[in-house]
């Protein structure tokens, strides 16, 4: 299946201007909505399968700029899945307590257990984007943060997780529309925040905070998968598409039984 998904590896770097956001693959709505479909159902039988064997977890990142499609792409990725082996986690802005510890301390108690997918909706690189843009902490402190992220995402791929981030791409005029499309609609006024405007005028800042954050901590071991997202359904059909690629790759298998079915008698 093609899809217009871009991965970012050590040594291929990413570079975000070069990246359509309209980019589908070559692909028409409804084929890609019948694809979609397809696949969500391969993922949650192969989800079955993860859970079954309790063995090792799969974590999935997602980060964008504001009206990026996180909630969009989450929610359609994990409908049809069994809740039971699933834990999405939204990050939002530092508690007391978490500000009073280490910039990855809350994420890691978030991660999934075995047999567990676990996703969030915004992530530790939070710490590599708003904070650089907003000079919260020094450079000094934020650029080490792309070492101690990449041990960190080490340590989690070392213990059974495997680890796959998307960034949802999409232009500064795509996000204007889905703003818009927020004020024009009594039932999403209370999606909008006025904050948003100030975030939206510091795009390029976001841009290539972005960008670095995305080359630096790129590795074999967690790769980056940009995503041309100004299109919700090429979106969810390239997500949908490279989770796939994955659980199968990991091949979950059923656990071996410890007895024999036939020689089970229910009166």
């Amino acid at each position: 299946m093609k899809t217009a998904i871009v991965t970012a590896r050590p040594g291929h770097k990413a570079r975000l201007s070069k990246i359509d956001p309209n980019d589908a693959g070559g692909l028409k709505k409804e084929e890609a909505l019948e694809q979609f479909a397809e696949l969500r159902e391969e993922i949650a039988a192969l989800q079955e399968v993860l859970y079954a064997e309790h063995g090792r977890s799969l974590l999935l990142i997602f980060q964008a700029m504001d009206t990026g499609g996180k909630d969009g792409a989450i929610k359609n990725l994990c409908n049809g899945l069994n809740p039971a082996g699933l834990r999405v986690t939204s990050f939002k802005v530092p508690s007391p307590d978490e500000l009073d510890h280490d910039f990855l301390w809350r994420a890691h108690k978030a991660t999934p257990g075995k047999g567990m997918i676990g996703i969030w909706n915004r992530s530790y690189y939070e710490d590599v984007l708003v904070v650089r843009v907003h000079k919260l902490v020094t450079k000094k402190i934020w650029k080490a943060r792309y070492d101690q992220i990449n041990e960190f995402e080490k340590i989690l791929t070392d213990n059974g997780i495997t680890l796959v981030k998307f960034m949802l791409h999409i232009t500064k005029d795509e996000q204007k529309k889905r703003l818009q499309a927020r004020l024009d609609d009594p039932e999403k006024w209370w999606k909008f925040n006025l904050n948003d405007l100030k975030e939206r005028a510091l795009w390029s800042k976001y841009q290539q905070a972005y960008e670095d954050a995305i080359n630096c901590c790129a590795t074999d071991y967690a790769p980056w998968y940009v995503v041309p997202a100004n299109h919700k359904w090429a979106r969810n059909l390239a997500v949908a598409d490279r989770v796939l690629r994955i659980l199968k790759k990991m091949d979950p298998r059923y656990p071996k039984l410890r007895f024999d079915p036939k020689t089970v008698k229910i009166d």
